[in-house]
């Protein structure tokens, strides 16, 4: 079932979740603990992000040597996993950055044959790394034009003309939203003009960068409707668990931390960071589903026990056995 069916017919808030792939040569067995423990709550989908290749320095007898690897490969095979063995809508991640439209297309043409219907196109972490576009093959540079591939093989499209088998694909498109503005638009305003274009090339529904202040993010809905932007828009929470997080967060979504927060959490003992973090995420639920928001994602990564504690402090969302 489509992100945006889940949400037409819910008679319930919603609760979904992302999750990050093992790092390359780990092994998948926290991840397996992580989706047991979140499976409990009947996410109606799950999120897996995706990584392009990405520099890397390793040492070597002969000295500091450059290598190009995707440090989190796994990205279809957790999906395939998900949507066939738990039942659940697996969502992988489709970067413009790192790949061309020609892989793009053989990337969808794989999550169909195990069907998948649900994508997140974004463009990616800037990670230092570009790749070059070999000649004969195309690149999508913007995430509008990432939509705009999908939308089209949805409408029977594809790169290569002559396949003669090829029927359309069926795939609901999510795109992210950005309550603080993405770091490299010079102004809110201009940003949601970006987001405008992605959804007028096909998006379903938009699901926001994580937020810890819920005006950023009702101001943010306000001014997408004006903007003539009706789809969804799914609010993104992250429960902040140590101390690091107040530095590391704003440096690398360069989102704010309000003040509060940031006071409790340095004042506090270290082992009750989380509980902060939580209680802080639970009023962020409560005022949310108050206002009427059919569903919210948290970003957990790999780490369950803080949505387990969550869970367990709001009382919304039961578990099953």
């Amino acid at each position: 079932m489509k992100v945006i069916e889940h949400l037409a017919k819910a008679t319930e808030p919603l609760i979904s979740f992302e999750l990050i792939p093992p790092k390359r040569g780990g092994d998948i067995k926290s991840l397996l603990t992580v989706l047991e423990d979140i499976i409990k709550y009947r996410p109606p989908f799950i999120d897996i992000t995706s990584h392009s290749a990405e520099v890397i320095y390793e040492e070597t007898p002969l000295g500091i040597k450059k290598k190009i690897k995707r440090k989190r490969p796994g990205t279809l095979g957790i999906c395939a996993l998900i949507q066939n063995k738990y039942n659940i809508e697996a969502i992988p991640h489709i970067l413009t950055k790192g790949f061309t439209r020609e892989e793009t297309e053989d990337f969808l043409i794989e999550l169909s044959y195990l069907g998948i219907e649900n994508v997140l196109a974004i463009r990616g972490d800037d990670n230092g790394y570009e790749k070059p576009v070999p000649e004969g093959k195309s690149a999508n540079y913007l995430t509008a034009d990432l939509v705009r591939q999908i939308t089209a093989m949805n409408s029977g499209k594809y790169l290569e003309e002559n396949l003669m088998d090829a029927k359309p694909s069926n795939f609901c498109v999510g795109v992210g939203g950005y309550p603080e503005k993405h770091y490299e638009a010079p102004n809110l305003k201009t940003d949601i003009k970006f987001v405008k274009e992605k959804v007028d090339a096909g998006a379903d529904y938009i699901v926001t960068q994580m937020f810890f202040n819920n005006k950023v993010y009702f101001d943010y809905v306000d001014l997408c409707r004006k903007e003539g932007i009706t789809v969804p828009i799914i609010p993104g929470l992250k429960i902040i668990t140590n101390k690091s997080h107040l530095i590391n967060i704003p440096r690398n979504f360069y989102i704010n931390i309000p003040e509060q927060l940031a006071d409790e959490i340095y004042a506090a003992k270290t082992e009750h960071v989380t509980d902060i973090g939580v209680e802080w995420a639970a009023k962020q639920v409560e005022e949310l589903l108050n206002h009427g928001v059919p569903s919210v994602h948290f970003y957990i990564m790999q780490n369950s026990k803080p949505v387990k504690m969550l869970m367990n402090r709001l009382k919304l969302f039961k578990e099953t056995a």
